[in-house]
């Protein structure tokens, strides 16, 4: 009896688990998750972290470099030999032939000495450190620098346009099931109607009041709203299917908002000002203008220092203290003359600079373009869905009253479907008209690069 009473204590809290686990989702914690569990926007993510390790890897090179290297050889080369032996320091005079010098030839300058000549095999193995140092680059890696820090806000504000633009497709949807679930609502109350006029159309025939082409053409007209009831319903299950994609998890309910969305009270020069295109122009003014310096470089002297120690021997790693060397240094290079090629680059770069100032005037343009296009549709809209408010309102009068005299019999039966008929057009259309002011709406928040409430 224990053990039953555990399991069905256990079903019941699986039980109210799963329950809360498919409570509908409000809108402003989808966004919460979007923001965490979106692909795209996890994608934009690392791109960022990239950019960073970009950045990293550009000031690096302020550093310099330690090199390490390991050489081993093995030569009978005279050359080699010879370098061998002086590098590790074990070089002696019989090594220019002195064993073959008796002191009694008088052409002792004409002999060849077989021991340079002609030297044994030797092994040669060199360990070496080597570190160089840039001094001064004509300020190359500085400019480099800036243009990896202003690439990391370039990729900063792509995640935030990935981000605003998966936001504006959650919160359509949000905002487009409200408006299937309202109209498919005003259908079901017209199916209602339909039933109720089809009861007494079979009355109606029933003591001869009317003929069966009537019944038929009720049946006709409810068969035709029972299709855009199921339409909708399948729309709004591609919806679902949509926000489980924008989420990255299964989404079986959402509890939708209100209708009527608020016109977003934002300037114009705020939204020039927030607006994330124009903000990814104006940094890559900024890189142009880095880039331009990089070409200016070329007119600088190139300053580095290097330093090595290194110890060479025939056997590995074999008195090292006593064949060890150190060289330490500095160079620098300047490039007097070049054809005329780094004052050509620098001419590109310069034009490229203008280009993308002109670029960013015309990302300005275009922007305050596209909102005052978007505010007028608005406006447009909003007209359109009040005198719609009203031909509904209207039209729902006019089918009352036909039902009312189709039943005392002044009317036919196509007469009262006909009105029903401009009934339903006009939910149709209202429907059209409030998904366009939406979408308007929140073209608009995106744009401006708004906060979403």
């Amino acid at each position: 009896m224990i053990k039953i009473i555990s399991l069905l204590f256990t079903a019941l809290i699986l039980n109210a688990s799963n329950i809360s686990d498919h409570k509908p989702i409000r809108l402003n914690d989808a966004i919460m998750m979007l923001k965490t569990q979106n692909l795209e926007i996890k994608s934009a993510s690392l791109d960022i972290k990239s950019a960073y390790a970009d950045l990293d890897k550009t000031q690096g090179m302020n550093w310099g470099k330690l090199d390490f290297t390991q050489n081993f050889s093995r030569s009978d080369d005279a050359g080699n030999v010879f370098g061998f032996k002086l590098t590790s320091r074990e070089a002696t005079f019989g090594d220019f032939g002195f064993s073959e010098f008796d002191g009694t030839n008088p052409n002792i300058l004409n002999v060849q000495p077989n021991d340079l000549n002609y030297p044994d095999s030797r092994n040669f193995f060199q360990t070496k450190l080597t570190y160089k140092l840039p001094i001064f680059t004509g300020f190359k890696l500085s400019s480099y620098e800036k243009i990896m820090k202003v690439m990391t806000k370039i990729k900063s504000l792509k995640k935030d346009q990935v981000i605003h633009e998966k936001i504006y497709q959650l919160r359509k949807s949000f905002y487009d099931m409200a408006l299937l679930r309202e109209s498919t609502k005003h259908l079901k109350k017209i199916l209602s109607n339909i039933e109720t006029l089809e009861n007494t159309t079979k009355s109606m025939i029933d003591v001869g009041y009317a003929k069966k082409v009537d019944l038929l053409e009720v049946q006709a007209k409810k068969g035709n709203v029972e299709r855009l009831i199921s339409q909708m319903q399948s729309n709004q299950k591609l919806l679902l299917h949509l926000i489980s994609f924008l989420l990255n998890q299964k989404v079986d309910d959402i509890t939708t908002p209100t209708q009527h969305i608020k016109m977003p009270s934002i300037t114009n020069d705020m939204i020039l000002k927030n607006n994330l295109d124009i903000q990814q122009a104006t940094q890559g003014l900024e890189v142009r203008k880095n880039m331009l310096k990089v070409s200016k470089s070329a007119y600088y002297p190139m300053a580095g220092a290097f330093g090595e120690l290194s110890t060479a021997d025939d056997s590995f790693l074999s008195d090292m203290d006593k064949h060890k060397s150190y060289t330490v240094g500095a160079r620098i290079t300047w490039n007097i003359f070049n054809g005329g090629s780094d004052s050509a680059e620098i001419q590109k770069s310069k034009i490229q600079y203008m280009k993308m100032q002109t670029q960013v005037q015309l990302a300005k343009k275009g922007i305050a373009l596209k909102v005052e296009k978007i505010r007028t549709e608005i406006e447009t809209v909003d007209y359109e869905i009040a005198s719609l408010e009203k031909e509904l309102a209207l039209a729902d009068a006019i089918y009352e009253n036909y039902e009312g005299r189709y039943k005392e019999k002044l009317t036919s039966m196509s007469d009262v479907i006909i009105k029903q008929s401009e009934q339903i057009q006009k939910i149709l259309e209202l429907q059209i008209a409030n998904n366009k002011r939406n979408e308007r709406i929140f073209a608009l928040e995106k744009i401006s690069n708004g906060d979403y409430k």
